[in-house]
Parts: structure tokens; sequence; C-alpha cells
């Protein structure tokens, strides 16, 4: 292992000098520095959320006043306001490119991409990523899928308009409505190269993890920030090909007359030819990849999290093992539980009693993420800074959304509200918003060792509130809303009597959700300041253990400018009795605490 670091160390400084020669666009456009990738991941999701959040602040405009005229946005959305009213088939575009924009283009890519690419060789000690060239590759076909999918918003007929799990038959006949045609086209395109890009980034995580630890980094002293991103790079590789295949199927459908999803179709009174097909085949492939999305979503940022809230309560995270476990059992469970989501199929009732049970059992390892969150809380000596907030903002999310999971994984419940705002309000809570959070508490913590400045606080701390109050004044009250049969999908609810009396409700929430979408763009205006006028971080700001804080303040490519640090103890020896200091590096020998070593640290020191 020494001489193969030693050999890192030569082909390291053999190629230093041409990195600092390099041409910008090499450097900074198509560079395979696993850094300045993650930079490109971020930014490229930072624009697809304001886009994302665009969308969702125009359809909570229609939901909250139905009857007001939108007149006013003609110059911006042309022929899709109609006598001053949205156009019905452009909300359901809305709602798909909004749903589809957040899930794929920024919750996966921006937690994954960006923090995936940046620690994973950091935290490590590695180099880099295994293969540089697949890691840049990686982010070019995102950013080829990312503009295929931003033009088919400029198309005459519209984007995609079959929500964004694009159920046949909607999807399967591009006769059926106007954004069944191009817009649905360029979607199953765009898709398609999203998921050679998670693939290539996940089996580049996954090797790198496995065979380009330091010397002393056992899998028992990484990080939990590296257990998270390992594990959700092995839930991509496993479920995105499940998609990949249900969106062939489906060109197939749409362009070559096969009958894979489509069985007695009507369209306008007339019979189609297609026969023999089930768009509930499509369900359960599009779920076997839909729900792991769900946990490719949120591991990562219960990884970051972990190891804000250890860093920030100067505490050891309790029950590191445990949490490691718990990941594990998440990873597995997700795999078979993805009929919940098909409760209202018709399914045999049997069927759905064994994936009822399955998806309350996910609850219990989830279960013991968040005591142990809590427990790492307990009595520790807290800082509060930007990304602890966002930590703990995230364990709260967590809780409450979970809360309801547990309500909607029972068949009987889920059937009387699947098609409510109560499912809305549950999954914009336990993965949106929490995984936002999780998000965030990373760039504010990270950040200095990205940019090599410091996030401003007190801006940090208003972005944390605004949005923390936010959420919750948007999404409880859907909880509310759909428990008395609030229809989500719906365009307008005037037509219904029963639901006049919320209203107020839904302009509530509407006013809720905009303030808090331009809430967001405080954090934007941190981001990009600090870039260039933050003040300047030290090696360590945080007081952290692990190894990235090792590294200069902003490492240059390959990391490390000398030898690889070795690795001696795992990474929370926060406060440790006996210590000097509150925090113990990694890269310290035992040797070096003799004060605080317990017994077998000892033997190892000897």
């Amino acid at each position: 292992m020494p001489a193969i670091e030693h050999g890192d160390h030569l082909l390291h400084d053999d190629h230093e000098h041409e990195h600092h020669d390099q041409h910008w666009m090499w450097k900074y456009v198509f560079s395979q520095d696993h850094k300045q990738i993650a930079k490109q991941y971020l930014i490229t999701g930072m624009l697809w959320a304001i886009i994302g959040g665009t969308l969702s602040s125009l359809f909570r405009l229609q939901l909250g006043w139905p009857e007001g005229t939108m007149e006013w946005l003609k110059p911006v959305l042309g022929g899709w306001i109609q006598a001053g009213k949205l156009n019905p088939e452009f909300y359901l575009a809305l709602v798909t490119m909004h749903g589809t924009i957040m899930v794929f283009f920024v919750l996966t890519a921006g937690l994954s991409g960006t923090f995936s690419n940046f620690l994973i060789p950091l935290q490590v000690g590695a180099r880099d990523m295994a293969s540089g060239f697949m890691n840049m590759l990686s982010y070019w076909f995102f950013f080829l899928s990312s503009i295929i999918m931003f033009s088919s918003l400029f198309i005459e007929t519209g984007p995609a308009a079959a929500g964004w799990t694009i159920y046949p038959p909607l999807s399967a006949l591009p006769q059926a409505i106007p954004g069944s045609g191009a817009g649905m086209t360029l979607w199953l395109v765009s898709m398609v190269f999203f998921i050679v890009s998670q693939l290539l980034g996940g089996v580049n995580y996954v090797t790198t993890v496995i065979n380009m630890r330091t010397r002393g980094m056992s899998m028992s002293k990484l990080p939990l920030t590296i257990w998270a991103f390992f594990l959700t790079a092995i839930l991509g590789i496993l479920a995105f090909p499940v998609l990949f295949a249900a969106a062939l199927l489906l060109v197939f459908d749409r362009s070559f007359g096969t009958s894979f999803f489509l069985s007695d179709i009507y369209i306008a009174g007339q019979a189609l030819s297609n026969q023999g097909g089930s768009p509930v085949l499509f369900q359960h492939l599009f779920w076997f990849l839909g729900h792991p999305e769900v946990y490719i979503v949120i591991m990562p940022a219960m990884g970051m999290v972990s190891e804000v809230l250890a860093t920030n309560a100067r505490k050891p995270i309790f029950g590191y093992r445990a949490m490691i476990g718990s990941l594990i059992g998440i990873s597995l469970l997700s795999f078979v539980v993805w009929a919940h989501h098909m409760f209202v199929t018709g399914m045999n009732p049997f069927l759905g009693s064994v994936f009822m049970f399955l998806t309350l059992i996910i609850a219990v390892p989830s279960g013991v993420k968040v005591f142990n969150w809590l427990a790492t809380l307990w009595r520790g000596n807290i800082r509060f800074t930007a990304a602890m907030l966002f930590s703990i903002g995230f364990v709260s999310l967590f809780i409450s959304g979970g809360l309801t999971g547990i309500i909607l994984g029972n068949a009987t419940l889920d059937i009387q509200m699947h098609n409510t705002y109560f499912v809305v309000a549950h999954f914009h809570l336990v993965m949106g918003s929490a995984a936002f959070f999780g998000l965030f508490a990373g760039v504010y913590h990270w950040f200095p060792k990205m940019f090599g400045r410091m996030m401003d606080e007190k801006l940090g701390y208003i972005h944390f509130w605004l949005t923390f109050a936010g959420v919750y004044l948007i999404f409880m009250p859907m909880h509310y809303v759909g428990i008395a049969g609030f229809p989500r999908r719906y365009y307008a609810w005037t037509g219904f009597d029963a639901f006049s009396q919320f209203a107020d409700m839904n302009k509530f929430i509407s006013v809720a959700a905009i303030i808090t979408f331009f809430g967001q763009f405080i954090f934007i205006f941190n981001f990009f300041y600090s870039i260039f006028r933050g003040r300047r971080a030290t090696e360590n700001p945080w007081n952290s253990n692990t190894l990235e804080w090792t590294t200069p303040v902003v490492p240059g490519h390959g990391n490390w400018p000398g030898e690889i640090p070795a690795v001696y103890r795992w990474p929370y020896d926060y406060s440790k009795p006996g210590s000097d200091v509150d925090f113990i590096p990694q890269n310290v020998p035992y040797s070096q605490t003799q004060s605080s070593n317990l017994p077998y640290e000892q033997e190892l020191a000897d």
C-alpha cells in the first residue's frame, strides 16, 4: 500500500506543472478534477432549482386564486394564458416539469453529483476519483440532459404533461394531449442521458471508495458521509437501469406500434389497435426505481447531517455502527416496498398486506437514525452555525414527514388519501424539504473547503428561519386539507362545493410558498457574494476530524501537496475525556494522545 501511495505521489508531482499551465477551458469547463466537477454540479443544480421553484410558484398562483386573472403573465407565457386564465393542459405540464426537475435535476444531481464528487476522494484520502475522464463525462451527460429538458419548455405544444411519473396511456400516446407529443419525447430522451450520467458517476463513486482509501482507512473508519454516498451509488446502479428499460419500452409504444403498456384504448370514440399491454406494468417498473430514488435523494443528506451534527455538538456520533447498519437496512428494504405506491391499482389484498408490512418495517432503521441524531445532540456543547441549524431542521422535517409516512404505509388509509394533498404534504416534507435542508447544511459546512472563503452566518440564520417557518406553513395545512379529501393534480377545485371552504387555506399556502421561494435568493446572494467577497477561511474552520480539513485551504488538483495522510482512528473523536483539545483528527496517531487513549487504543500506540 505505501508503495502505491508513493507512486500516486510521483504521478501527482509529474502532472502538477501541467495543471498549473492548463488552458482555462480544461481547468474550469472540461475539468477532470473532482472538486471542479462538484462545483459544476452544484451551480447547475442551483439554476435548476430556480426554474423548478418558478414553475411551482406559477401553479400555486393558479391554485390560490383560481378565479383571478393571470393576464399579466401573458407577455411571459404567451399562448398558455387564454382569456386571462392559465391553460389547463399547461398546468399539467407545470406540475410534471416541477416534479421532474426537483427530484432528478436538483436533489439527485445536486446532492450526489455535488457532494459525492467533492467529498469521497477528500474523505477517503485519494488524489481524485478512480476515473477522472468518466467523472467529467458524467457531468456533461447530465448537462446535455439538462439542455434537452430545458428546451422542451419552449416548444409550441409544451413540455411533457403526464406527471413526473409519466404514467401511460398519456405518456404512451403522442396524440392524447399536446403535452404527450414532442415534449414527452424530449422528456424521455433527456432522462436517458440523465440515467447514463448517474450510472457513470455511481460506478466511479463505488470504485473509489472500495479501491482508493488511504493507508489505515478501513471501512469501519469511514465517515458516515462516505457510507451514505457509497450506498446511494449502489442504489442508483441497481435501480436506474430499470427506469431506462421502462423508458425504452415507452418509446417502442409511442413510435413503433408495440403494446407493452397499452390495451383497449379509445381516443375520440375510435378504438386503437393496441392489445395485451398493461399500464400497471409501467408502474411496477417506474416505482422499482421510484422508491429507491427517494433514498438516493435522502441518504446523502442523512450522511452529511450526521457529520455536521457531530462536529457542531462537539460529541462523537451516537451509535456509529448502528447508523451504518440502519443505512444498509434502509438500502435493502428500499428495493422491496415499491408497490406501496400502487395500493390503488386494485392489487390482491394479500399482496398489498405484504408490501404494507415491509413499508412499516422500514420505519425501524429510520427510527434508529432519528434516535441517534437526537442522542448526539443531547447535552452537547452545541455551536449554532448555519449548517447546524439546517441539520437540526432536517431532523425535524424527517420526523414530522416520516410520521405521516407510517399513516400512508397502511393500505386501508392510503387508498382513502392517495389522491389527496396529504400525500403531497408527506413527500414534500420527508423527501423534498428535508433533502433541501441537508443540501443547505452541506453547502454552508463545506463552502470554506470549496472556495476558501466563509459564507455570511447572519444571512445564513435569516435564510434558515425563513425557510424552516415557510416549509411548515406550506405543508402542514396541506395535511389538513388532504384528510378532508382535497384532491391533488386538479387544475381548479371551484367546481366542487365541498372544497369552497378551503379557499382561504389555499391562498395562505400559496402566499407561504411564494415567499419561501423568494427567500431562497438570500442563499443565492450569500453563495455568490461569498465566493468573491467572503471572509477568508482557515484550513480547518470548524475544528473537524475528517481528512478533507488536512488539505490546503483550497486544495489543488491532487488534493494533498505531499504524501497523503495515513488514518489511525475513527472520525468522531470529539470531546474525548483526557484530551487537551475537543477534537482529534483522524490522521493523529494514538502515540500522540497518551492521556486520552482507551485501553485498546493504548495497545495500538505501543
